[in-house]
């Protein structure tokens, strides 16, 4: 049976690219899925577009790990040149939107859980979780269905990482900024032009450096991403409304990120959200360890996932590579999915929980 994995993956992750599944919009692969499991006979759960299942003989005296990804995608990139769904091999590659985040990661947790379904003796007990909305960091995703789940002890959240593991990952925090000026003629001298003062605040948030560094995700980079200002040339501007991306560590919690900005800026300062937090793992976790033993490195994730979301110790690993998660003429190769179950089959199989 085990031979047979990857073609099995490939072929499901061909259906997967074949089917718009846009965050909010994955009602079709979320269908897709079940019917997978069904096909396969695994009996699986559906709330909303997230899906899944338990291990045939779970047993709620053992620990059980999550296997976690997502099934959602973001909106093909402009400079596509090749149809985003059309799921195109080529030299060795799978093209497709999701090809690589997250849909090989997907399957091949999907194929993880497969082989370990039907047997008795498992040290441990395994849910596999297809989840949605996790581009758009949503609340109809993973946080919807945690209480439904059974009892978490840990997770491997599958993420385009070459097989080597993140055990940290960094938080994010969004904040939406608005300076306040007074509105005036341009060609006279009345008014105070808001984009000027803004300017003052940006440069702040450029060159700013929080003292603590974390030793697994380094600095905390803060970087401003939108700017919106004015209405007509000959006016100066009354109010210049601006956009902070805030990649934060374990080095300060997020309330902590925000009472800094708030304390050093003149502009009014809203976080959109709280939620998503950086996460970390101790390198003794049986996970970690196991990973070890496979030779797998370890390192600090700056990208943001589901990890974000999961209140359990958690790694993220899986096949594909990050720099091509949301490029244009997406892929993942053919030998990434196999060497991704492959690395998901020997790390549980080694792990002593």
């Amino acid at each position: 049976m085990r031979e047979h994995l990857p073609e099995i993956a490939v072929g499901l992750l061909q259906q997967l690219i074949s089917i718009p599944s846009f965050s909010k919009e994955e009602d079709k692969t979320a269908t897709l899925l079940m019917d997978f499991f069904t096909h396969h006979g695994m009996e699986a759960t559906r709330k909303g577009n997230n899906v899944w299942a338990k291990n045939k003989f779970f047993d709620s005296a053992k620990p059980t790990i999550l296997l976690n990804s997502h099934h959602d995608t973001v909106k093909p990139n402009p400079a596509y040149t090749r149809n985003p769904f059309s799921a195109d091999f080529e030299d060795g590659k799978i093209y497709g939107l999701g090809s690589n985040d997250a849909g090989g990661p997907l399957v091949s947790l999907i194929m993880t859980f497969f082989y370990f379904y039907n047997q008795e003796n498992l040290k441990y007990n395994l849910v596999l979780a297809a989840t949605a909305e996790e581009e758009i960091s949503g609340t109809n995703g993973v946080e919807l269905i945690w209480n439904d789940l059974p009892k978490i002890d840990c997770a491997i959240v599958g993420e385009p990482t070459l097989t080597e593991i993140a055990i940290a990952e960094k938080g994010l925090m969004v904040l939406d900024c608005i300076t306040y000026g007074k509105a005036g003629h341009a060609a006279r001298e009345e008014g105070v032009n808001a984009i000027y003062l803004a300017l003052k605040d940006i440069e702040w948030f450029r060159s700013y450096k929080f003292p603590k560094i974390s030793v697994a995700l380094g600095e905390i980079k803060m970087s401003v991403t939108v700017v919106h200002a004015g209405q007509a040339h000959n006016q100066v501007p009354a109010e210049c409304k601006f956009t902070v991306d805030v990649r934060v560590t374990d080095a300060y919690t997020l309330e902590e990120i925000l009472e800094t900005v708030k304390q050093n800026v003149s502009c009014e300062v809203t976080a959109r959200s709280l939620r998503l937090r950086s996460s970390g793992v101790s390198e003794n976790h049986p996970l970690v360890l196991s990973g070890k033993s496979l030779g797998k490195k370890l390192y600090g994730s700056p990208t943001t996932s589901d990890q974000a979301l999961i209140p359990v110790p958690s790694i993220k690993m899986g096949p594909g590579d990050s720099a091509r998660s949301h490029s244009a003429d997406e892929f993942i190769y053919i030998h990434e999915i196999e060497n991704g179950i492959e690395s998901y089959l020997s790390l549980l199989e080694k792990i002593i929980l």
